[in-house]
């Protein structure tokens, strides 16, 4: 039953997004405004760049301890390598990927195309469903 549920039916399709040369500061505020744990960074046409999370926070917060300034922007800060899933993939291969890493959610792609983003929560939502 889980095996026919594919990433596209719970993924998040609302992207909220960030550019490179966001301020960390505002790009926190997006996170907490909108109560995700990471955001896709994209260039003007819409090409991933990286991902920025709250672990990519806590290095913030250390530099800033350590300097006694809290800023930059989300490209100094980003992870660069980002590990992707296909929307038409099912939920358990990605709760399969989900225990191998300890990334929180993952871009989703379609064709090329960022199409969404799924997390775990997500596959929580997907088990819930068949019950």
């Amino acid at each position: 039953m889980l095996a026919k549920i594919t990433v596209a039916d719970y993924m998040s399709k609302r992207l909220v997004t960030l550019a490179k040369d966001t301020d960390v500061i505002d790009a926190v505020k997006k996170l907490l405004d909108h109560k995700i744990t990471s955001a896709p960074v994209v260039d003007q046409i819409g090409r991933l760049l990286g991902m920025f999370s709250e672990k990519d926070v806590m290095n913030i917060v250390l530099e800033a301890a350590y300097n006694q300034s809290m800023s930059g922007k989300v490209g100094d800060y980003m992870t660069k390598e980002t590990i992707s899933v296909d929307a038409e993939s099912s939920i358990v291969d990605l709760a399969e990927k989900f225990q191998q890493t300890s990334v929180r959610s993952f871009p989703v792609f379609l064709d090329n195309d960022l199409v969404g983003i799924v997390s775990r929560t997500d596959v929580l939502r997907a088990l819930a469903s068949i019950h």
